[in-house]
This record gives structure tokens, sequence and C-alpha cells, in this order.
């Protein structure tokens, strides 16, 4: 056996042995989709970032004008959707299993960089916020005012949790098995609220490649009809998901993850318009605009009015419509 063929070898046999060790692992893999209920805090002065428990978000004292939505969260283990140790410490794990990680600054929001706490011109920052503290996006970068003093404003663009040590306490609640539940998962990701969403497998005819007999040398491709199955996820556009900023940047890199994550054909999304407003009046009026000269005759027929009776004066029209 030559040398490449004994390390190709080599490297089937690692394949498989890695191959048959997931098989055989126990427990939640990468790539599963669970539930998880959790509270996300520093570990310098136990300041909570996000929780899932409203009992802890009311004594943090969260800003409550918003509805927050405290149901537990679906991820995908491995997807980056939480923090890498988190997800190292989910792997294997059962529904029930609880753990609280620490997230060190580098793994989390980065360490704390002097050169990202600049120097700017307070017209940059419209004025009502100009005062400490103010949240400001400058030349499209995020940040917040530490001081002014004049003209000018100390502008931090670090991460607010920047240099933060942080831990991460969370329970798995269950496993997700649901297609749209699962897909509502993902939109969770990226979206404060999730719209209505459902899967339909539908029939449609499809131009078809159908490949020549083997036999004929000279024949080509042809296509021909034929019926197939579309594994379908409809969303409902509703005005939140059409109007969020996070939707129209990225929807396409959205339907691709939910297609290639869930192994759908297609995402579809529909708008659904109620009828309402205008639409009994519209009706009307084209009712009117489309009436003949006939239907004249019979509605002044109905009214008991003679034709014959009616005068109009051209002169006297002219003259009220100079008026």
């Amino acid at each position: 056996m030559s040398e490449e063929q004994a390390d190709a070898a080599d490297a089937a046999d690692a394949d498989e042995s890695t191959a048959e060790s997931e098989s055989d692992a126990e427990g939640l893999q990468h790539g599963d989709f669970v539930e998880l209920a959790y509270t996300l805090r520093t570990t310098d002065d136990d300041r909570v970032i996000d929780t899932t428990d409203e009992e802890i978000a009311e004594e943090a004292g969260f800003d409550d004008e918003e509805e927050r939505d405290f149901s537990p969260r679906t991820v995908i283990i491995g997807e980056g959707h939480v923090f890498e140790a988190v997800d190292d410490s989910l792997v294997g794990s059962e529904v029930g299993d609880s753990d609280a990680v620490v997230i060190p600054p580098e793994e989390g929001f980065g360490e704390h960089d002097p050169e990202e706490v600049r120097t700017v011109s307070a017209d940059k920052i419209p004025e009502d916020d100009r005062y400490p503290g103010a949240n400001v996006q400058i030349d499209r970068e995020q940040g917040h005012v530490e001081t002014i003093i004049g003209g000018r404003a100390r502008v931090n663009f670090n991460h607010p949790l920047a240099g933060e040590e942080l831990e991460y306490d969370y329970e798995v609640v269950d496993v997700v098995e649901d297609r749209a539940e699962q897909a509502e998962g993902i939109l969770g990701t990226y979206l404060q609220e999730v719209p209505d969403l459902w899967i339909e497998t539908d029939e449609e005819e499809e131009e078809v490649t159908v490949e020549p007999d083997e036999d004929d040398e000279d024949a080509e491709p042809e296509t021909e009809l034929q019926t197939v199955e579309k594994e379908t996820l409809y969303i409902e556009a509703t005005q939140q998901l059409t109007m969020n900023q996070q939707w129209m940047m990225q929807k396409t890199q959205i339907a691709q993850e939910i297609t290639q994550k869930l192994d759908l054909d297609r995402v579809i999304v529909q708008e659904i318009l109620d009828g309402g407003g205008m639409g009994g009046m519209g009706g009307m009026m084209g009712g009117m605009g489309g009436m003949g000269g006939g239907d004249v005759e019979d509605a002044l027929d109905d009214a008991d009015v003679d034709l014959d009776d009616v005068d109009i004066d051209a002169d006297e029209l002219a003259e009220s419509l100079d008026e």
C-alpha cells in the first residue's frame, strides 16, 4: 500500500469513527432545536441584561412600557444563537438540565477599547440627544455620549457591555420538533414579534428536464410538465413585519436559513388585505358609472318621471357652469 493510499484509509477510518461517535452520542447535539429559559447578567454588579423570567425582570426594573414576551426562547444548538460557551454546555444535556455559564469579555461583547472613545463635534448630535448617557448614531456608528463640553462631545463607540464578564443561567425546557415552531424560533432570533406562519404542501405543475435515452447519442434533453410537491412556509406580512428594519435588510438570508434548516422548498410571504373602507362606495360608483341609457330611462320610469316633461335649457346650463 502506498503512502497516499494509507493516508486515505486513515482519513476514511477517522470519518467513520466520527460518524459512529456522533450517532452514539447521548443527549442534545448540534443542530437540535431547544427551548431555553434563561437570565443573562453581569458578574461584577449582578445587573440583569436579559431574561425570560417575568419576576426577575420586574425586580430588575425593566421598562414595562413595551409589552415583552417572557416565554422560553427557541435556539439551534451550535448555530451561534447563544454564546459559544453556552452551546458547548448544551451539547450532551437533557430536558430539565440547567447550568450557569460564565462568559469572559473576549467571548461576549469584546474588551473595552480606549480608542473607540472619541471626541466629535457636538453639531453631529441632534439637540435633543446632547446630554451624557444618550444613545446616538454618528457616521453610521452607534455610541453613547459620555460628556459634552462647549461644542465638543466625548462619545463611547464601544458596545455597552464591552469589557463586562457575564453569567448565563439557563434551563432546557423542551426539545422543539414541530417545524412551524422551529420556524418561529428562527424568526424570533431576528424579529421582536413573530408573525403568523404555517407550513403547507402545494401541488404545482413544473417544467422538468427529461434526459434522453442513453442509446440515442443524437437525442437532446427535452422538457415536460410534471406535477410536483412544494413544501412551503407561509408567513403573513403584517405591518410590523414589513416595517421591521432587520427583516427589510436580511429577509433573503432569513428565508435561506429557514429553508435549509427545515428542509423546505420555499418561503412565501403573503399580504392579507381585509375588505372595507371605500369598498362599498366603490361598488356603488362603479355600478353608476356602468349604467347605460336604457337603465337611466328605466330608473326615471320607476320614479314616475316623464321624459317629455324634462326641460333642459342649454343656455341656462352653460350659464350655471360659468358661475
